[in-house]
């Protein structure tokens, strides 16, 4: 059951199973589950925990990580309580970054139900707190008519961890439409940083021990049946080369520099040594993409681990390339 404790300042959890709160339903449990749900919460409890020694790990929609069985020490935070998109007045700055160019209300107004319709009068720009769902943001913006974001539907992730990680695919990456994102600094203290300053690569947005607390994103206004459009063609490719429908952590690899590989993707090397439908207990290789591994019904995080160091070994064995790991990893 869910309790608060003075001893920390948001809601907590002790001993709580976090395979709930994982995509692919697999992992133990945490000592301390925290569920912070402001972009303050989420501060104090960062700094809560490194005043204590602890060093938080931060977890999203769990749509790319795989946490080991057994029981996780120290604290792990959950923004699943920071689900808050809306928009922001034309008074915000969007070129400059620092605490003085931009409306602190952009950071912290509490929403009041959904998304306002569109209104041409304001710019295309929405800010989301770090536990924002990116179906929520997807259908947000398809119904205010800001385009450009359609490729991530489908993705079941937090706005939080999209930033950190710089989520992305063929059709771009989450950064190229991040005006300014709001971290937890390594004191404890917000500070505001523009994708110039922060210089996201593939699969990596270069935060290092920062904690997103929230993002302003800025988007294009695009006709809504373009968008429309443009999310069905994007279903459709990904369920014909995706188990969209599965359990699973997402990419597991990722994809190796073209002139190493020959211009094959971590997906297509897999294929190419034969690994589909490999599998270790309920955990197996998707027959339909090399570079899924989905749960079945009953796998383990310990066959998960295991079958993606397998198949690593094994397409490092037949190709000589060392497959890079997308998909994060709490292993105690």
């Amino acid at each position: 059951m869910m309790i608060f404790s003075a001893s920390w300042p948001c809601a907590s959890t002790p001993e709580a199973d976090l395979s709930p709160h994982t995509f692919m339903r697999v992992g133990g449990r945490v000592e301390w589950f925290l569920e912070p749900t402001t972009p303050e919460e989420l501060r104090s409890a960062v700094s809560v925990c490194r005043e204590r020694g602890i060093t938080p790990r931060i977890l999203g929609g769990g749509a790319n990580l795989i946490i080991a069985d057994g029981i996780l020490p120290g604290v792990v935070i959950g923004t699943g309580r920071m689900n808050r998109l809306f928009r922001i007045g034309s008074d915000v700055d969007g070129e400059g970054s620092s605490d003085e160019e931009q409306d602190p209300s952009a950071w912290s107004a509490e929403p009041s139900g959904r998304v306002a319709p569109a209104d041409p009068a304001l710019d295309p720009r929405l800010v989301g707190w770090a536990g924002t769902t990116l179906p929520s943001l997807v259908r947000a913006a398809r119904d205010l008519g800001y385009g450009g974001i359609e490729g991530v539907v489908g993705i079941p992730g937090h706005l939080g961890g999209g930033v950190a990680m710089n989520a992305g695919g063929r059709w771009g990456e989450l950064w190229d439409h991040i005006e300014l994102v709001r971290v937890i600094d390594e004191e404890g203290e917000f500070l505001d940083l523009t994708p110039e300053q922060v210089q996201p690569g593939y699969r990596n947005g270069n935060l290092g021990t920062k904690v997103v607390a929230a993002a302003i994103l800025r988007f294009e206004p695009t006709p809504k049946a373009l968008i429309e459009e443009s999310m069905r063609e994007t279903l459709r490719q990904k369920n014909a080369v995706q188990p969209v429908s599965e359990r699973s952590a997402g990419c597991v690899f990722k994809n190796p520099d073209a002139e190493v590989s020959g211009g094959r993707g971590a997906g297509r090397l897999v294929d190419d040594c034969g690994l589909k439908g490999r599998s270790i207990g309920d955990a197996m290789v998707s027959p339909l993409h090399g570079n899924f591994v989905v749960n079945r019904g009953a796998a383990r995080a310990t066959d998960v681990l295991a079958l993606i160091e397998e198949v690593r070994a094994e397409v490092a064995q037949q190709t000589g390339i060392e497959l890079e790991l997308e998909v994060k990893r709490w292993l105690g």
